[in-house]
C-alpha cells in the first residue's frame, strides 16, 4: 500500500499568495522547477511528493479557498481567469501534478458550494493546513454504495477506478450511491480512514506519476459530518460539466510544454532559418495562442454576471472540445520539428507526448462537441452573438 502523505501542521503550513494574480505567478515561477523535477518522478506507481510540498510552501493548496477563509479566492468567478492560467502553469510544469491539483480545486470548490457553514470552515482548515484534496467519481460495476446504519452511521462497499492521488490524497471527495436512488458525496478523512489501493490497476501509457489506482472503500465506515450536500448535487449543471474549463487549461498547459521544448531543440541544434521549421513554428504558434483565446473567452463567461447553465456548458463544451484538438495538433507537428533525434531520451518529448496523449482521453469527447452542436441548433441568435448574449 502507498505510503500517506503526512501533512504540516497548521503552524507550518504556508500562507497563500495574497490575491489570485500572485497565486497564478507563483504557479508561473513554480513551473521550470516542476519541469526539472518531472523526469525523476515520471515512475509507474509514484507520486510527485517533493513537488506537492513546493505546492503548500507556495501556498497553492489554500489558494482556491475564499480569502474570508485564509485563501486567495482563485475559485471565485470573478477570478477564473487566474484559476485558469494557475492550472494551465502547473500543466505545463507536469500534467500528472496538474491533474491532481486540478482535483484539488474541484473538491474545494465543491466543498464551499454545497458544504453546511460548519463543514465549510472544517474543510477549510484542512486545506490550509496541507492536506490534499481530490475527487474520485469513476467506477466500474463494482462501484461505491452507502449503507445506512442504524446509529446514524454509514456504511461504505465497493470500489472506484482512476482514483488520481491514491494513498497520498488525505481528503478524497467521492460519490456513492444510495440504497433508493441518487448519488451522494461525501469527503473521507483518508489518513484515518484508510481504504485498500490496487497499484496493479494503474499500467498507463503515460500520466504515471498521478497514481491513479482502484480504491476499494468497503468496510468503512463514515459519520453525516462526512457527507456533502444534497444527492445529486455533484451532477447539478453548469459546475458539472463547466468544470471541463480546469483539465482543458492543465492540458494546454503540456502543450505550451511541448512548444517550449521544440523551440529550445530546434534553437539548441541552430536549425531557426529552416524555412520549414518556421513554417512549422508558425502553425504551433497559431495553436498555441488559440488555445489562449479560448481559455480567456471561457473566463470572461464565467465572470459574466448570471450566465444561463445551458449557455456556460455549451460553451465549456466548445472550449474543452476546441483544446482537444489543439493539442492533438501540436503533437505531430512538434514530432516532425524534432525528428527521430529529439525523442530519444533524456530528450522530454517522449514523456510529454505520453503524458499528453494519455490526459486527452477525458470522458465522453464526442458528447461534449454534440452537446455544442445542438446547443447552436437550439437558437437562432446570430453567431456574433450566440456565446455571449
Amino acid at each position: 500500500m502507498p505510503e500517506l502523505i503526512s501533512p504540516p501542521t497548521t503552524s507550518a503550513a504556508a500562507l497563500p499568495a495574497a490575491t489570485p494574480a500572485l497565486a497564478a505567478a507563483g504557479a508561473a515561477a513554480l513551473a521550470p522547477r516542476l519541469f526539472a523535477q518531472a523526469a525523476h518522478s515520471d515512475v509507474e506507481g509514484g507520486f510527485p511528493s517533493q513537488e506537492f510540498g513546493w505546492l503548500r510552501e507556495a501556498g497553492l493548496l489554500a489558494a482556491p479557498l475564499p480569502a474570508a477563509l485564509g485563501g486567495s479566492g482563485l475559485n471565485e468567478p470573478a477570478h477564473t481567469y487566474e484559476l485558469l492560467s494557475t492550472l494551465r502553469h502547473i500543466g505545463r510544469g507536469n500534467l500528472a501534478v496538474g491533474r491532481v491539483y486540478e482535483g484539488h480545486t474541484n473538491a474545494l470548490q465543491l466543498s464551499g458550494r454545497f458544504g453546511r457553514p460548519a463543514q465549510v470552515q472544517h474543510w477549510a482548515a484542512d486545506a490550509r493546513a496541507g492536506h490534499l484534496f481530490g475527487v474520485w467519481n469513476t467506477e466500474a460495476h463494482d462501484g461505491v454504495k452507502l449503507e445506512p446504519l442504524p446509529n446514524g452511521r454509514f456504511r461504505l462497499s465497493g470500489s472506484k477506478t482512476f482514483g488520481s492521488g491514491a494513498g497520498h490524497l488525505t481528503r478524497p471527495l467521492l460519490t456513492a450511491a444510495l440504497p433508493g436512488g441518487g448519488w451522494q458525496m461525501l469527503v473521507l478523512p483518508a489518513d484515518t480512514l484508510v481504504p485498500e489501493y490496487d497499484a496493479r490497476f494503474w499500467r498507463p501509457l503515460g500520466m504515471r506519476a498521478s497514481a491513479s489506482f482502484r480504491v476499494d472503500f468497503t468496510g468503512l465506515e463514515v459519520g453525516p459530518e462526512q457527507l456533502l450536500g444534497a444527492p445529486g448535487d455533484y451532477y447539478r449543471q453548469p459546475w458539472f460539466s463547466g468544470g471541463a474549463i480546469r483539465f482543458a487549461a492543465v492540458q494546454l498547459g503540456g502543450a505550451e510544454a511541448v512548444f517550449d521544448e521544440t523551440r529550445r531543440f530546434l534553437q539548441a541544434l541552430a536549425r531557426t532559418d529552416d524555412p520549414y521549421q518556421r513554417q512549422r513554428l508558425g502553425q504551433l504558434s497559431i495553436l498555441i495562442a488559440s488555445g489562449q483565446h479560448w481559455l480567456q473567452a471561457a473566463a470572461e463567461l464565467a465572470a459574466r454576471p448570471g450566465p444561463d447553465a445551458e449557455t456556460v456548458v455549451a460553451h465549456a463544451n466548445l472550449v474543452r472540445s476546441a483544446i482537444e484538438d489543439i493539442c492533438l495538433r501540436v503533437l505531430p507537428l512538434a514530432e516532425r520539428c524534432v525528428g527521430a533525434r529529439g525523442l530519444l531520451r533524456p530528450e522530454p518529448f517522449e514523456r510529454l507526448h505520453r503524458d499528453l496523449t494519455h490526459y486527452l482521453r477525458q470522458p465522453a469527447p464526442d458528447a461534449a462537441l454534440a452537446d455544442a452542436g445542438r446547443y447552436a441548433l437550439a437558437h437562432s441568435r446570430p453567431a456574433h452573438r450566440l456565446w455571449h448574449d
